[in-house]
């Protein structure tokens, strides 16, 4: 079995999916690993690192012409337009892993169920326990809510710690984390030890003791909160005359803040917009928002996607790849993920087996033998659900 590194064509997506250290145990396995020449470049990861490994380099046409396992950061689904000349380097021999963006790129998925290949994502992982090595999102999350506190404390003017001296004594840095997911309770844990001031709130308030643990104060809103938690722990989407309450009592905490940094995101649908243009007029000239939910609209209603603008003197930070900031140890992270979903695919004989009885391999599959399988991306598709798995398939 020989399994594929391209180098990711998405601009500043500078990430790779295998860094050399992974390579050693997938040789050991009895795969052959193909690495793109140049691919782990960005990510700190030279040519010469891989073939030191047990890799092989080649072309790009190569490594998709002889692997039959494609492991990407970004497949040519989540692509876009630089991902269609992969599209056609498809065929029914390959097996694509990745970042895949199926709901947000449904067309794209048909495209590569109709060259018959097997596409699995890395987004559709479910959080349950034995597949927590395997969460790629939340590994990408840790370090997205880490860099978003950096890049609050380097555009903020005034320093996040509280310090006493000689000249008189600063005031820590007022920081609010709106949504206390992965990314969230990340940026927490990051701001506190930086030394600022935070306040922190989700429409989950299971989540309060972890959001207290980490020695932030928990915003409590009077809002009935009953229905905020959806499938695999993610926030469910709520009705706009929630949103409208929720803004009106966030006002006044996210009007004192010097950061605000916002991650609530739902998963295939459009971000609630939680800071309306009229809150960021209220905040001090100077604050800065960070917008983790840029990628999909934005948390705040003047968000621009992967671009920093200021309004009413307020610095808004609408990033939407924040981990590729960190390519050497998002990568590493990713590789990790990656290696254990295909120990738990592989048979011990090294083959690929897709067993659709088996919960995390029926979650994250979505497209198989021609076909478009992930529910939720068929019934976008307007297609018929398809009968129930009854035995495992060897690819």
């Amino acid at each position: 079995m020989v399994i594929g590194i391209p180098r990711e064509l998405v601009p500043g997506e500078d990430r790779v999916a295998l860094v050399p250290g992974s390579i050693a145990p997938l040789v050991k396995s009895g795969a052959e690993v193909l690495v793109e020449q140049g691919a782990g470049v960005r990510a700190g990861c030279p040519d010469d690192a891989y073939v030191a490994a047990g890799a092989r380099l080649g072309s790009r046409d190569q490594v998709f012409a002889e692997a039959d396992i494609i492991l990407q950061v970004r497949t040519a689904a989540a692509a876009g337009t630089y991902g269609l000349a992969d599209v056609e380097r498809l065929s029914s021999k390959h097996t694509v892993i990745g970042f895949a963006d199926p709901l947000g790129a449904p067309d794209a998925a048909r495209a590569m169920a109709a060259k018959g290949a097997t596409v699995i994502s890395m987004e559709l992982i479910p959080r349950i326990t034995r597949a927590q090595s395997m969460d790629a999102l939340s590994s990408m999350a840790n370090i997205a809510g880490y860099k978003a506190v950096l890049l609050a404390a380097a555009t903020l003017p005034r320093m996040f710690p509280m310090m006493m001296t000689a000249a008189g004594t600063i005031a820590p840095a007022r920081v609010f984390v709106i949504g206390a997911g992965v990314a969230g309770l990340q940026a927490i844990a990051t701001a506190k030890r930086l030394g600022a001031k935070i306040e922190a709130y989700d429409v989950r308030a299971a989540v309060k003791e972890q959001i207290e643990s980490l020695g932030a104060k928990f915003v409590e809103l009077p809002l009935d909160t009953a229905a905020a938690e959806g499938q695999g722990g993610y926030a469910a989407a709520q009705d706009e005359s929630f949103y409208r309450r929720q803004r009106e009592t966030m006002a006044r905490v996210v009007a004192h803040s010097d950061v605000v940094i916002t991650t609530a995101a739902i998963p295939g649908k459009k971000s609630p917009v939680l800071i309306t243009a009229d809150m960021v007029a209220a905040m001090t000239p100077g604050s800065v928002i960070v917008d983790l939910a840029a990628e999909r609209g934005g948390n705040c209603e003047l968000t621009v996607a992967d671009e920093t603008i200021v309004a009413h003197g307020v610095t808004i930070h609408g990033p939407t790849n924040l981990p590729a900031t960190v390519p050497f140890h998002a990568s590493q992270l990713y590789a990790k993920n990656l290696t254990t979903l295909l120990a738990h695919l592989r048979t011990k004989e090294g083959a690929l087996v897709i067993d659709q009885a088996d919960e995390i391999t029926r979650e994250i599959l979505v497209t198989h033998k021609g076909e478009v399988i992930a529910p939720r991306l068929r019934e976008q598709l307007g297609l018929p659900p398809l009968p129930a798995p009854v035995a495992a398939a060897a690819v």
